[in-house]
């Protein structure tokens, strides 16, 4: 006969077995994804990615949590722009502030290539560590744009390019060979504060002067045992190494508690930040009224467009819809739990409709009485700023790229190459301007008097706008404006940005508009994936504006259109790529 006390006794030693402290894993070699995607599709093929908002998330819960003991992070920043770094950053300064150990390690700190952004991530840890084979990148900052006007001059490629105004230098690379004052002025000033904040942060952290921080830049890339000495580095070791010294102090702190003698020590337990949030997330409660209601938070990333939000299985990125942006706002007015809003945004720009129609939705849900706060990403910049001008408050990282107040417009001229390889066409036209827009030929007299009036009445609703969310007059705003990004530390200081932080300061301001006490934050809406095949009863019904899949234009190729100056997002974008490292 089956004894069935015997086969059920290890399942039950299973469910007694003392739980070790916890010591949270996170590898950013891996990449981060910015959202979890809204669509099936795009769900499926990042279900195993880890998300940036679930990382922040779950060391906050862990600096909380008592059985957590430590936070160990292979160190990488590919997949981060400088803000989100800063934010990370800050919530590591969080968790250390509990009195738990938080180590960073690297095998090399950028290695032939440059290590600055991943060291700057690095100094927010209580010990860097390094492979005695690694190298210290830490050379300083450069942002480099590549011009290819005189490679277009050999095709007989020309460009017709409008712009409000001399530093809204998106087509520089196809009309100019070099940087022209403005951008040069715009751009040093960026890799400026960038570096400054990047210097303050490693001199902090080392026990260094500023000075002596970009003393050390200017002599970098260095050495793992250079790095030691300068004091850049705490130690060489390998993983094994890493992790067994951090896994024998966790052990030493909980004898400590324990008291000496007190019982066998039990192991410590690794587990990636990300999987430790989920397991610790309770699932959506129903949609039911009542209750004390929480913030809802709107994500919006990526170039903006008109209709819905789609993003690229083959890459390329994601554009941000304005229906499907739109719909989550009137969903929020409609949602009697919703008592407040936090708008993050992620944007370079994109179509002034369609930014303009998302900042209505936003100012719309303020007049109903929901505070709504932005909290921008790395970029939010041109309609990436437009969009937060409806919000009662905007915040910024310091490193934040914004503003881009300006518009620009243009198209390649392609007649003369395609003649030198006998392409030719024909047409017929109902009007004069019917060809407006077509390569084969520039602008005509005529048609520049339209374009500049497009110009200049989009620049004229866009500083206006800016000048009543802002509080500022119009002299004022045309001083920041012109096109210039800033950082946002010196947004800030220029009246574009209300307050520095990241997202939990934008949930701490929206939770002081909404007088309404610690309201949790939840990911908003939180539609179900039958909402992408069900029939839809009307516009309203937020699942009609959900997101989709879709095969972009460029896809992995968007990048190089880019750098071509090919239309990608439309004439409220920012100029160029941006990537500083």
């Amino acid at each position: 006969m089956v004894d069935l006390a015997k086969i059920t006794e290890p399942l039950s030693l299973v469910r007694q077995r003392p739980q070790g402290p916890l010591v949270l894993e996170l590898d950013l070699t891996e990449g981060v994804a910015d959202e979890a995607p809204g669509d099936p599709i795009s769900q499926i093929m990042n279900r195993r990615r880890q998300h940036y908002l679930d990382v922040l998330e779950g060391i906050r819960r862990g600096a909380r949590d008592p059985r957590v003991a430590a936070l160990l992070v292979r160190v990488d920043a590919r997949s981060l722009g400088f803000a989100k770094v800063q934010e990370l950053r800050h919530t590591v300064a969080d968790f250390r502030a509990t009195g738990k150990p938080a180590v960073a390690w690297a095998d090399s700190f950028g290695e032939t290539g440059a290590g600055n952004l991943p060291y700057y991530l690095a100094c927010a840890f209580s010990r860097v560590v390094m492979a005695p084979t690694g190298v210290l990148g830490l050379t300083g900052l450069l942002m480099r744009t590549t011009f290819v006007k005189g490679a277009l001059d050999k095709l007989d490629v020309t460009y017709e390019v409008g712009a409000r105004h001399e530093y809204k230098n998106a087509l520089n690379s196809v009309t100019e060979t070099g940087y022209t004052d403005a951008q040069r002025e715009a751009s040093d000033r960026i890799v400026t504060s960038l570096g400054d904040q990047l210097a303050d942060a490693a001199a902090e952290a080392r026990g260094l002067t500023a000075d002596r921080v970009r003393a050390l830049v200017s002599r970098g890339p260095f050495l793992a045992q250079e790095a030691v000495e300068e004091g850049l580095v705490d130690r060489l070791a390998y993983r094994d190494e890493v992790y067994s010294e951090l896994f024998e102090q966790v052990r030493e702190e909980a004898r400590g508690r324990d008291g000496a003698g007190g019982g066998r020590t039990v192991e410590p337990e690794l587990q990636f930040v990300t999987r430790y949030h989920r397991k610790h997330t309770p699932p959506p409660l129903p949609q039911v009224r009542g209750g004390s209601g929480y913030i809802a938070l709107i994500s919006a990333t990526g170039t903006i467009s008109l209709g819905r939000t789609r993003r690229s299985p083959l890459g390329g990125g994601t554009v941000m819809g304005s229906d499907t942006v739109a719909a989550a706002f009137r969903a929020a007015r409609k949602d009697p739990r919703v008592k407040a809003v936090v708008f993050r945004v992620d944007s370079r720009g994109g179509s002034p409709t369609a930014s303009d129609a998302i900042r209505r939705e936003t100012e719309l849900t303020s007049r109903a009485g929901i505070p709504v706060v932005s909290a921008m990403g790395d970029f939010a910049a041109s309609g990436g700023y437009y969009v937060t001008l409806g919000s009662d408050a905007v915040v910024s990282q310091p490193g934040t790229l914004t503003g881009s107040i300006g518009v620009f417009t243009g198209k390649p001229v392609l007649g003369r190459l395609l003649e030198r390889y006998g392409v030719t066409s024909d047409s017929v036209s109902t009007g004069e301007h019917a060809g407006m827009f077509d390569t084969e030929r520039p602008f005509t007299e005529s048609e520049w008097e339209r374009i500049n009036a497009l110009l200049d009445q989009i620049y004229e609703d866009f500083t206006e706008r800016v000048a009543q969310a802002r509080k500022m007059t119009r002299e004022q705003v045309d001083e920041v404006a012109r096109g210039r990004v800033w950082t946002g530390e010196d947004a800030r200081e220029r009246g574009l940005v209300d307050e520095l932080g990241g997202l939990e300061t934008a949930v701490r301001l929206a939770r002081e508009r909404a007088g309404a006490g610690p309201l949790p934050l939840r990911s908003f809406p939180r539609t179900n994936p039958l909402d992408q095949i069900r029939p839809h009863e009307s516009s309203e019904d937020v699942g009609a504006s959900g997101p989709q899949t879709a095969f972009g234009a460029w896809g992995p190729l968007q990048h190089a259109a880019m750098a071509m100056g090919l239309p990608a997002g439309g004439p409220m974008t920012m100029p160029g790529a941006w990537e500083i490292r």
